[in-house]
């Protein structure tokens, strides 16, 4: 697999909202967030001019035999589709020439500097929302079939050209006994074929279709991250109950002696709601489990402790690092720190822009310096060698 360096490639400038923005077709952030986002797609002719594919096709199979990578085979026959889950040696791969298959593999950017590098660019969107790079590959008429996403998406066109089809989706009726995501009865409204550097922006729920157009076609699925009410709601409460100090106990002096001891006592109810009310109260208990969630690394991410020793110096986020804050508290890989003042404008600098210059690190407090240190140490930023 692709190895990473900590000083190349460069993270890109944060996107100026209000600035044109030729990965936008010429539209500033704030125009793009105001028209298009979750309300109609927009196609970007030369969004990324003589873009060039990050990896290439040897690279991109290898990867997918990693244990480490999330991947998948999906082919499309005469008698139906398959779906195979990786990790995928290069033998279990179809041949080149055979017609109708697509590798999918996720995450691309929490194993290659220069995906996670193309993915600072859609940082207009905030970090919280923003979730990863997939790449997919297909031979000729290759694809998943029409389906939609839950989650807004933007397609970039890496190597040869593929053809979509999309449209405002009202029957999201799927087709049965298959095993992806297939709509029974597309209605597509607009076909667009793209070439490398091409971009297609889809809202939430738009169908879509694509097919690889003359084969060895290579897409970048930029995805975000869209929590569902429910489970986001799960994970707070079991953060915040495991971190509440109550132990008061239910207590029922006046129940009565009961012809229906079945039944769920009134009074125990009451206390339940109070519970999750005294729970749902502690504002800053909910802040810190948010922040602790949204910053949770994927379930297949491990970090590297550092072997060298801590110097003070230029710093950069390990590409897999999630940082992100609030008006208290600095969030960094599921852990919540309090922070004021200068030390919390410092982390917030190193949230935002990914780095710190070596005399923002030298200058910073006794405890900002133990904290970085910390994260040094286990592996969640990197010392930023001089080229």
């Amino acid at each position: 697999m692709p190895q990473a360096r900590t000083n190349t490639p460069p993270i890109p400038a944060l996107p100026a909202p209000d600035a044109p923005n030729a990965l936008l077709g010429g539209l500033s952030p704030a125009q793009f967030m105001r028209r298009h986002w979750q309300k109609k797609p927009l196609l970007i002719r030369a969004a990324i001019p003589g873009f060039a594919p990050l990896l290439s096709r040897q690279q991109l199979f290898e990867m997918a035999a990693d244990e480490a990578v999330e991947s998948r085979l999906i082919v499309r026959q005469p008698q139906g589709w398959t779906l195979k889950p990786g990790p995928l040696a290069k033998t279990q791969l179809p041949p080149l020439k055979q017609t109708g298959w697509t590798l999918l593999v996720q995450g691309v950017d929490q194993h290659l500097d220069a995906a996670h590098a193309l993915l600072q660019r859609f940082r207009f969107v905030p970090d919280a929302r923003l979730d990863d790079l997939m790449i997919s590959w297909a031979s000729e008429g290759g694809g998943v079939g029409p389906h939609f996403d839950s989650y807004d998406v933007f397609l970039l066109q890496a190597t040869g050209q593929r053809r979509w089809r999309i449209g405002r989706q009202h029957d999201l009726s799927l087709q049965p006994g298959v095993p992806l995501k297939i709509l029974s009865r597309f209605e597509p409204e607009e076909e667009h074929v793209l070439n490398p550097g091409d971009m297609l922006y889809l809202p939430p729920k738009w169908a879509h279709d694509g097919d690889a157009v003359g084969g060895d076609c290579s897409t970048y699925s930029i995805g975000f991250r869209a929590p569902q009410r429910g489970g986001l709601a799960g994970e707070l409460l079991q953060r915040m109950a495991d971190e509440l100090e109550d132990n008061t106990l239910y207590r029922d002096p006046q129940q009565p002696a009961t012809a229906n001891p079945a039944a769920m006592p009134a009074a125990l109810e009451a206390f339940a709601v109070d519970a999750l009310q005294r729970l749902l109260a502690e504002r800053a208990s909910l802040a810190c489990a948010l922040g602790e969630v949204m910053t949770e690394p994927k379930p297949r991410v491990w970090f590297d402790e550092a072997e060298a020793d801590w110097v003070p110096g230029a710093l950069r986020l390990d590409r897999r690092t999630r940082m992100m804050y609030d008006d208290r508290h600095v969030f960094i890989n599921g852990e919540s720190f309090r922070a004021g003042g200068a030390d919390a404008r410092l982390m917030r600098a190193l949230a935002d822009h990914r780095c710190l210059g070596q005399r923002q690190v030298v200058r910073a407090s006794e405890g900002a310096q133990a904290l970085l240190q910390d994260w040094f140490d286990a592996g969640w930023l990197h010392r930023v060698e001089p080229d």
